[in-house]
């Protein structure tokens, strides 16, 4: 499989020009409707596009006329059938409408994708960061040393 036919890479490209472009209705068209989220913010789990829905229009609002670039490293994935599973690390870098990079940080992303009906949707979406155990803070600044 390569890149131009994995379904977890070209959800992660979709990914990036939704939040880029802060399209709610992009960045949900990619979940199934009775998607299942682990995000690694405020919540332990979201059930369902419409929750999801309200967390990227919270995001997407929030930002103002900043934008975020998302990149994306080390993209893996495995496909059986109707169904993809992939991992990667993320940066999300916020700038300024002017372009400049405001501030950035880092997760891990494991998405699993079920073709319905011809099209690649994500049933499920962990996110996390390592915890440091002395100061059990996340650390969100991607390191390649692991």
């Amino acid at each position: 499989m390569n890149e131009l036919t994995d379904p977890f890479v070209k959800m992660l490209d979709a990914y990036k020009a939704a939040v880029l472009a802060k399209d709610v209705d992009a960045f949900v068209a990619l979940y199934d409707d009775d998607v299942h989220v682990f995000d690694m913010w405020g919540a332990w789990s979201l059930r369902g596009v419409e929750p999801w829905r309200n967390m990227a229009s919270g995001w997407f609002s929030s930002l103002g006329s900043e934008r975020v670039i998302v990149e994306v490293k080390d993209a893996q994935s495995t496909l059986a059938g109707d169904l993809a599973v992939g991992h990667a690390f993320l940066t999300y870098t916020a700038v300024s409408a002017e372009g400049k990079e405001l501030r950035s940080l880092s997760n891990r992303i494991t998405a699993a994708l079920k073709r319905t009906s011809g099209a690649w949707k994500v049933i499920h979406e962990h996110t996390s960061a390592p915890v440091d155990p002395e100061s059990l803070k996340a650390i969100l600044q991607y390191s390649s040393g692991d």
